[in-house]
């Protein structure tokens, strides 16, 4: 009997201690998710693990925490709410819309692919700076023209070249070429870009020396000092202010297997690494086109004794704060660059063939360039209705306009080669 009583009362002090065990670890999961839920940052029930980077991981993030844009679904993985979170697979998702509409562009657009085909996806087109509307220019071509010259320093370039100040305190660069060539390498550049539709590139307006006109009265003593020839043309361009130096990013350098169109290299970027690797490929278009070899090519060029070359900021290129990329100082193009092509040529084909990812907008017009075979008159006209003083400076000669157009002609057959080379459909 007395066997029967202790067992009995062992069975009872058992029971009455898994009674208050449950009751605990109820308390305590009930309070964990009291203190998970006041910052915010969980949700009550499992929580899928989003590393995956797979469209079935997306479909398991919560609703309110999607972001639906432009028919995109884009989610960015941030920073775990806490070290105690990280075991129960908890992620915590923010989108920052900046004034674009566009998600926050410092971290990876990992659940969407960058490329579609050989081409940027169009959800990075929709996030894709515009540096400089036409819009914008020919409203800073209209002030530039209409305003005086009040001063003229140093402080672009070469001592040849003028930061000048105008009477409503803007500025602009004013290049005074050594010869015709690089004002007039500048110059079509430039429109060549707007051709293109690469708005990377500052506006830009010709004018003439004339110490006895309005707009140069006021730094005559200056141009005197400067030894500046008068009658002679001169490029002036906008002026912009903040800018620091841009380093050449890692798919584009020596080592590297270069910028391909496979979402393996790319997924893992950030959207603001992925739409400076968009304008970088505008720029290996522009400057193969116009042979430019004063940027990425001279870098390339100085490799044989400066290994390290890549790693430093590129020569004639910037950013602003808000990282679009500007294109300055491309005297070297299209009329210098094709006097020396056979100098370049190895290096701007090496450049070129290191890129098979392209903006579809900007590929569009190159392949009507192409096809229609017209380049230098479209060109031609572009200069001649935006630029009153074009015939003062001239145009490119019938070669170096032949050169332009083969070089369309290469860089169409190179794009057909990567859609080939990556069986991808343009």
């Amino acid at each position: 009997m007395r066997a029967v009583s202790a067992n009995l009362l062992a069975l009872l002090f058992l029971c009455t201690c898994a009674s208050v065990f449950y009751v605990w670890s109820r308390l305590e999961r009930y309070n964990t998710g009291l203190q998970l839920t006041s910052r915010g940052s969980a949700h009550i029930g499992p929580s899928p693990d989003l590393s995956a980077k797979t469209f079935r991981a997306l479909l398991a993030v919560p609703v309110a925490q999607r972001l639906h844009f432009g028919g995109i679904l884009d989610a960015h993985n941030l920073t775990g709410v806490a070290d105690q979170t990280g075991s129960l697979g908890i992620r915590d998702y923010h989108m920052n819309v900046d004034n674009k509409g566009s998600a926050q562009r410092g971290v990876p657009a990992k659940l969407v692919s960058p490329v579609e085909g050989i081409f940027w996806s169009e959800w990075l087109e929709d996030k894709f700076p515009v540096s400089f509307s036409e819009e914008h220019a020919r409203a800073w071509r209209g002030r530039a023209r209409g305003h005086r010259i009040v001063r003229l320093e140093p402080g672009c370039g070469r001592i040849s070249n003028q930061l000048a100040t105008f009477s409503d305190r803007s500025k602009a660069c004013v290049r005074y070429g050594i010869n015709a060539d690089q004002v007039q390498g500048e110059t079509l550049t430039y429109y060549l870009a707007s051709l293109l539709g690469i708005t990377n590139l500052p506006p830009l307006i010709l004018a003439q020396l004339n110490v006895d006109s309005e707009q140069w009265a006021s730094v005559r003593r200056r141009i005197g000092g400067l030894q500046w020839s008068e009658r002679a043309v001169v490029s002036l361009t906008q002026w912009v202010a903040n800018l620091t130096g841009v380093i050449t990013p890692a798919p584009l350098r020596q080592e590297s297997k270069g910028l391909r169109p496979l979402r393996g290299e790319l997924g893992n970027k950030t959207t603001a690494e992925l739409l400076e690797l968009m304008q970088w490929t505008d720029l290996i278009i522009l400057d193969y086109l116009s042979a430019n070899f004063d940027r990425l090519v001279s870098n390339l060029f100085s490799l044989q004794w400066d290994s390290r070359v890549m790693e430093r900021e590129t020569n004639n290129l910037l950013r602003t704060p808000r990282g679009d990329l500007v294109f300055i100082d491309n005297e070297a193009g299209l009329v210098h660059g094709y006097r020396v092509l056979d100098m370049w040529e190895r290096y701007h084909s090496t450049v070129l063939d290191s890129v098979c990812v392209f903006r579809k907008r900007t590929v569009q017009r190159v392949i009507e360039l192409h096809r229609r075979r017209d380049t230098r008159t479209r060109l031609l006209e572009l200069y001649r209705d935006s630029e009153p003083l074009s015939p003062e400076l001239g145009f490119l000669s019938d070669e170096h306009a032949g050169v332009l157009q083969s070089r369309i002609n290469r860089l169409y057959k190179h794009i057909l080669h990567c859609k080939v080379k990556y069986q991808l459909g343009i």
